[in-house]
């Protein structure tokens, strides 16, 4: 699966970052990135299926648990073409985008994680969440206290006041101001390049399995 060509073409890419050199590199790209990328997926199916059968692992160049190498670049101030990451997502089968509960890797030559969570969920789930939490403290912090336990720690953008309808002296005030509810824990390359990064990750994501399990009670869906 991965190993340290796959680092390698990152790094040349993040050097060459422009359509031309990419398209001249491109089956470089698809043996040392993609086809890993890809074989690691297949190999998760299982594994994220025990976690639980509601989340996928997609084994597809498009549209599947790999995320598009290609920047959108739009909004951005940063104008190259491409990610010098890889993204990979095992996305809860009814999330329509990115933006809904799922695990996480992130392999990049400055930096590995993996995570589980939702990142900038839409603004009527990040409410569920937040009313969630004021009702039931108790599971949410036993979640908190797992991911803690093993090394994961909740990170994301918070806000600097407390949320709409909520008292500033709220016991759980710093939990209700994130915008994002993910937890991530670095590993290394070396981690990545194990044969056993499939095995790792599955232990790893049972972890937070408990968080998982949160955040589809507050958005209403199966775990």
């Amino acid at each position: 699966m991965f190993s340290q060509l796959s680092f390698d073409f990152l790094n040349s890419l993040a050097a060459n970052n422009d359509r031309e050199w990419f398209k001249a590199n491109q089956q470089q790209y698809e043996d040392q990135v993609r086809t890993p990328a890809l074989q690691f997926i297949e190999a998760m199916q299982g594994p994220v299926l025990a976690l639980s059968p509601r989340f996928i692992a997609v084994a597809k160049k498009v549209g599947g648990s790999l995320m598009r190498p290609q920047r959108d670049s739009r909004f951005s101030k940063n104008k190259t073409p491409y990610k010098t990451n890889v993204g990979i997502q095992f996305k809860h089968f009814q999330a329509k985008d990115v933006h809904a509960p799922g695990f996480y890797v992130h392999i990049a030559n400055d930096e590995c994680f993996i995570a589980a969570g939702i990142w900038h969920p839409e603004s009527k789930a990040l409410n569920a969440i937040r009313q969630c939490i004021d009702e039931n403290p108790n599971a949410y912090q036993k979640a908190l206290g797992q991911l803690k336990q093993a090394g994961f720690e909740l990170t994301g953008d918070c806000l600097s006041r407390p949320p709409r309808g909520f008292d500033k002296n709220h016991p759980m005030i710093d939990e209700l101001k994130r915008k994002d509810f993910i937890a991530i824990k670095p590993i290394s390359p070396q981690q990545i390049c194990q044969a056993d990064f499939v095995e790792f990750c599955a232990q790893e994501y049972l972890h937070t399995s408990a968080l998982m399990a949160y955040l589809c009670f507050a958005l209403d869906l199966d775990f």
